[in-house]
Formats: C-alpha cells, sequence, structure tokens
C-alpha cells in the first residue's frame, strides 16, 4: 500500500526556479489599483447624480507691452504707366493721271520699226508676246512673294549706245497696253538723250527729272495718256548735272510709288540709259523688282555684258534679251503663219 501523507509537489515554473536560484524575496503579482483612472479617449456616460468635475480656467497670458507705433506716411497705390498712343496709319490718296489725250503718231511708229497697235500681226509683234509674258509672269510671283510696288516696275538697259535699248522698252510698252486687265505706263528715264517722245510722235513736257529735282510738283501731273488704251508716257524732263544724285535721294520712292498707288495691274517700264556709259541705270536698279539687259548679237561682247550686269546686281531678277539676232537655228518664223489663206 502507498504512503500518501508526503504526496510529491508540483513542478515550479520556469519563474519561480528563477526566483528560488536568484533569492528575489518571493514571486508575486503585480499590485493592482482598487480604482482605475477614467479613460481619456472615450465617451464619459454621466450617471444619475453624478457632478461633472469642471476644470479649473488657464490663467491668461500676460499682454505684451508693445512699444508706440511710428505712423508711417501713406503709400499712394502704383499707377499703370500710360500707354503711348499708337500712330495712325497714313491715309494716301489715290492717285489720278490727267485725262487729256495725246494721240501717238502711227507714222513715227513706223519710221522707227515700232508694233502698230491696229496692224497686222508680225513677227515683231509675236516675239514682244513672248517676251511680255515672262515679264508678266515675273511680276505675279513677285506680287505673290510680297514685293509690293517692287514687283511693277521693270527697268530696260544696255550695256553700250546704240543695242536697241529704247527700241525694245517702246515695243515692250505697246505689247503690254494690250492686255486686257494691265496697264502700263513708259518712263524716259534717259535723261541726257532722250527718245521715247521722239519715236512715239508726242510733244515735249515736263518730267521725270523735273519732279525729282521740285517737291511742288506731282508725277501724275506730268504723265501722258495716249490713245492707245493702257498706254501711258512719262517724259525724261529736263537734263541736270545732278540726274544719279536726284535719283539717289529719298523722293524717288515717293514719286515712284505714286506712280502705281491704287493701280495694281499697272506696270512701270523704264528706258534707261546704257549702264556702261551712265550712272543712273545703276541708281534705278535699286527700285526695280526686275530688269532686262539688251544684247546686241553682232555688236555686245562677253565682258561688257558681265559689267553691266555687275552694275544691276542690286536688280533681284536680271534677264537678257537677244537683239538683232537674224539667226534660228530651230526655224523660228513668227507672223509669216498669221499672213497664210486658208
Amino acid at each position: 500500500m502507498t504512503d500518501q501523507s508526503n504526496p510529491p509537489e508540483a513542478p515550479k515554473t520556469l519563474l519561480e526556479r528563477a526566483e528560488g536560484m536568484f533569492g528575489l524575496g518571493g514571486y508575486k503579482p503585480a499590485p493592482v489599483p482598487k480604482k482605475l483612472k477614467k479613460p481619456v479617449n472615450r465617451r464619459i456616460v454621466k450617471r444619475k447624480g453624478e457632478v461633472e468635475p469642471v476644470a479649473a480656467p488657464a490663467p491668461a497670458p500676460s499682454t505684451p507691452v508693445t512699444p508706440p507705433a511710428v505712423a508711417e506716411a501713406p503709400v499712394a497705390a502704383p499707377t499703370a504707366a500710360p500707354q503711348p498712343t499708337p500712330a495712325p496709319e497714313p491715309v494716301y490718296e489715290d492717285v489720278e493721271f490727267s485725262g487729256k489725250v495725246h494721240p501717238i503718231d502711227r507714222d513715227c511708229l513706223t519710221r522707227y520699226g515700232l508694233i502698230q497697235p491696229e496692224g497686222q500681226v508680225t513677227g515683231l509683234l509675236e516675239e514682244f508676246r513672248i517676251v511680255k509674258r515672262k515679264v508678266l509672269q515675273s511680276v505675279r510671283k513677285a506680287q505673290e512673294a510680297g514685293n509690293g510696288a517692287f514687283a511693277q516696275r521693270v527697268l530696260i538697259c544696255s550695256p553700250l549706245p546704240d543695242e536697241g535699248k529704247s527700241y525694245c522698252a517702246a515695243n515692250l510698252a505697246l505689247a503690254l497696253a494690250a492686255e486686257r486687265d494691265s496697264e502700263v505706263v513708259l518712263v524716259d528715264a534717259d535723261f541726257a538723250k532722250p527718245s521715247i517722245l521722239k519715236m512715239l510722235g508726242l510733244p515735249k513736257g515736263p518730267g521725270f527729272m523735273d519732279v525729282l529735282a521740285r517737291d511742288d510738283m506731282q508725277v501724275e501731273d506730268c504723265v501722258m495718256a495716249t490713245d492707245v488704251d493702257g498706254l501711258f508716257v512719262l517724259p525724261a524732263g529736263n537734263h541736270t548735272t545732278a540726274d544719279s544724285e536726284f535719283l539717289a535721294s529719298h523722293r524717288t520712292a515717293e514719286v515712284l510709288d505714286r506712280l502705281t498707288r491704287a493701280a495694281p495691274n499697272r506696270i512701270v517700264i523704264f528706258d534707261s540709259p546704257p549702264a556702261l556709259a551712265a550712272s543712273p541705270a545703276a541708281e534705278l536698279a535699286n527700285h526695280v523688282g526686275q530688269a532686262i539687259v539688251v544684247a546686241r548679237a553682232d555688236r555686245t561682247g562677253q565682258s561688257a555684258l558681265e559689267d553691266a550686269l555687275t552694275l544691276l546686281s542690286a536688280c533681284p531678277d536680271l534677264k537678257l534679251l537677244l537683239n538683232a539676232a537674224h539667226f534660228s537655228p530651230s526655224g523660228r518664223r513668227f507672223g509669216v503663219y498669221y499672213g497664210e489663206e486658208a
């Protein structure tokens, strides 16, 4: 029979064994307060008859003593600077030529070998029809590029005298006048040796150089209307010893502007002196959109032609026109076709 008077002790926990080993005075549970503090973040439900404690008011902060403020002068509100008034756009009046019509002498046209406005179709007319198409094409391109009145001005020049530049200028003007939607002003700018009035049989009168030399004259008063529809002529005027200087002045641009004002379909043809014989040709090259250099097939040399092109290089569009060419390798014979019977 087993003795039950000294039963075995229950096994000790790890904490109990540590306390017995190190002598910590016995393992006891932590003391629990009888009354716990009220939770802070939880809503308190007041019981009946319980008075809620009132928190003591926080002491009012002491009012700092500030030094007396210094009165400042009132600052004016910034005002916007006045905007400059834009200058009004210049208003230009329309320019109209004189209504007096001067008849062109047809006998003079025949004498100088020029195109007859009412005559039959000839080889000469056909040749200048081709030339004017090239000129009109360049005018349209320059207008589309925004070159303004420069596009409507064409200079006819030659390297040396007697190469046919006045002859070509007059024929080109007569050919252009036949266009249904264009008109032309033929300007005699060969002040030393003018020939346009004589070739067309027109009377002498004040002209281009007189307007440049005098501020009290207007160019439209010197332009002659002719009995050829769409053709006007501006004489050279009185020759001076300072033709090139007058052309280089600021008045030249104003005078030339009046020739095409309010007339976008008007073309101005300048018959200038030879480029290698007088300086006005180089001055006029600064005011035109294209220049046609007339070279005579049996006379103009290559070096003279190259020198003339250099002097006229201010013009953006230079063309060459071969005059007095009697041989055509292709057999070109303009004008003969219209004379054949059906």
